[in-house]
C-alpha cells in the first residue's frame, strides 16, 4: 500500500509540476498586464504585481473593442461556412461514395500541409482582382480555405461510424437523401459540429498572417492586428499588449471549457438506444 500512495503521490507531483510549467506564460501575461510602466524593466522582474494598474484594461475597453467585435464576426462567419460546406462533403465521403473519394481525401490531407502565407499570397492577388481586400467576407472565406479540409476529414470520420441501419430506416420512411442529411445524420453528429466549429474558431480567433496580408490598415482589422498595432520601434505598451492578450483569451477559454465534453463524447453514443 506504501508503495502504491508513494507512486501515486509521484505521479500527482509530476502533473501538478507540468501544469504549472504549461500555466506559467498565462500566469506571466496576466501579471505584466498589471505592471506600471515605470516597472516593466526592474531587475529581477517582479513574480507579483505588487504596485497593479489596470491602464492596461482600461487602454483594452477605450480601443481594443471594435477590435474584438470585428474578430467575433469573422470567428462566427468562419464557423457558418466551415460548417455549411464541410458537413455534407463529409456526408457525401462516408455515407455515399462517390467516385473519387479517396483521391479527394487525399487532396484535402494535403492541402492541410501548404503553408499559410503561400495561400495568403494567393487570396491577395485574386481579392485585388475582384476587390475584396480589406473586407470582412474576403477573410471569412481565407479563413474557411484553412479550417474546411480539417472539418471535412472529421465529419467524415464521424459520419462513418453512423448505423447503416438508421439511414435505411430513414429511406424506407420515404425520406431522400437531403432529408436523411438533414434530420438523421446532421443531429447525430452534434458532437463533430461542436468540434469542428471550435476549431473553425480558434483558428480565426487567432489568425495573423491571413489579417495582416489582406484586411491591415483597413477599417476593419480583427484582434490580432489591435496586438499588432501596439509593438513599434518607439512604442512598447506591454501592459496593454498582455491586458489585450489577457481580454482575447478569454472567448477561447470559455469556448473550450463549455465544449470541451462534447469534443470528447462518441458521436453514436446512445444513438442506437434512442
Amino acid at each position: 500500500m506504501s508503495r502504491i500512495r508513494r507512486r501515486t503521490w509521484g505521479k500527482t507531483t509530476t502533473g501538478v509540476v507540468l501544469t504549472a510549467i504549461m500555466l506559467f506564460p498565462v500566469y506571466w501575461m496576466i501579471n505584466v498586464s498589471l505592471t506600471r510602466d515605470q516597472d516593466m524593466r526592474k531587475s529581477p522582474p517582479g513574480l507579483l504585481p505588487v504596485h497593479g494598474t489596470l491602464a492596461g484594461y482600461r487602454t483594452v475597453l477605450d480601443e481594443q473593442l471594435p477590435y474584438l467585435g470585428t474578430s467575433l464576426v469573422i470567428g462566427l462567419g468562419t464557423v457558418v461556412l466551415t460548417v455549411l460546406l464541410s458537413a455534407p462533403a463529409g456526408y457525401a465521403l462516408a455515407k455515399l461514395r462517390p467516385r473519387g473519394g479517396g483521391l479527394l481525401s487525399f487532396v484535402l490531407l494535403a492541402a492541410q500541409m501548404i503553408p499559410g502565407i503561400i495561400m495568403a499570397m494567393g487570396f491577395y492577388a485574386i481579392y485585388l482582382q475582384l476587390g475584396l481586400l480589406q473586407s470582412v467576407p474576403g477573410l471569412i472565406v481565407a479563413d474557411s480555405t484553412l479550417a474546411v479540409p480539417f472539418a471535412v476529414l472529421i465529419f467524415t470520420a464521424f459520419m462513418s461510424g453512423i448505423p447503416g441501419e438508421l439511414l435505411q430506416a430513414a429511406q424506407m420512411d420515404g425520406a431522400k437523401t437531403l432529408r436523411t442529411f438533414w434530420s438523421v445524420v446532421l443531429p447525430m453528429s452534434r458532437n463533430a459540429v461542436v468540434t469542428v466549429s471550435l476549431f473553425a474558431f480558434l483558428w480565426s480567433w487567432s489568425d495573423f498572417v491571413f489579417a495582416s496580408t489582406l484586411v491591415n490598415g483597413g477599417s476593419h482589422e480583427p484582434i490580432t492586428l489591435g496586438i499588432y498595432h501596439y509593438i513599434g520601434n518607439n512604442n512598447q505598451q506591454w501592459n496593454a499588449i498582455m491586458a489585450t492578450a489577457v481580454v482575447a483569451s478569454l472567448p477561447a477559454a470559455v469556448i473550450l471549457v463549455l465544449a470541451q465534453r462534447y469534443v470528447a463524447a462518441g458521436v453514436t453514443a446512445g444513438a442506437v438506444k434512442d
